[in-house]
């Protein structure tokens, strides 16, 4: 169990405190949910390389070996997310007026209709969700091109330890958060990112 302070900041032997305030970007009030990503880099290094020069990150990074990171504070909104994908039409619920509006946009359009949405009607975004990244890098499918339906680019696997740290990362900010288990997801199902990113991640 840990203990979040007035900074936003977790206070635990299992977190360290890597704190990028040019990631952060205004209050986030309100947290609805959990995105798991991963980082397309080798190493924790070569991404806090990049949190330097970057307004685009989350609250949290996991090393292969297991060893959590707090790049951002639980209060402030992180861009992580990027376009959100339209929430009824992932669950086949969609009115059919909205459906019908839907209909020929292209997905920039689509995420700004969901971000006029309140919460639950749409999934968690950027102003109200925890980010996590993964380290961990992707590399070209050799069947892109050849095999049809092959995505481009496939992330390599998530080790054990990570696994076993997100599992505990989760499940404490599940609790301190008040966030349901249904709206805990894969960067992928929110969000148009390459299928296998964190495929493998357990929770």
């Amino acid at each position: 169990m840990f203990r979040i302070d007035k900074d936003g900041m977790i206070r635990s032997v299992r977190v360290e405190a890597r704190r990028f305030p040019s990631l952060e970007r205004g209050d986030m009030p309100m947290v609805n949910g959990i995105v798991v990503h991963q980082t397309g880099g080798s190493t924790a290094q070569s991404t806090f390389n990049s949190y330097r020069d970057s307004a685009i990150g989350a609250h949290f990074l996991i090393e292969k070996d297991g060893r959590v990171y707090q790049t951002a504070s639980l209060y402030k909104r992180a861009n992580h997310v990027g376009l959100l994908r339209s929430r009824c039409l992932e669950r086949h619920a969609c009115a059919p007026a909205e459906l019908k509006r839907l209909q020929g946009t292209s997905l920039r359009t689509r995420s700004r209709m969901e971000h006029a949405k309140a919460f639950p009607d749409r999934f968690p975004s950027n102003r109200d969700s925890i980010g996590i990244e993964l380290v961990g890098e992707y590399t070209r499918n050799p069947d892109f091109g050849t095999v049809r339906g092959a995505d481009e680019f496939l992330y390599v696997a998530v080790t054990d330890q990570q696994n076993a740290a997100l599992r505990w990362l989760v499940g404490e900010l599940r609790r301190a958060l008040k966030v349901a288990a249904k709206e805990v997801y894969r960067h992928p199902q929110v969000s148009y990112k390459t299928p296998t990113e964190a495929a493998s991640a357990s929770w």
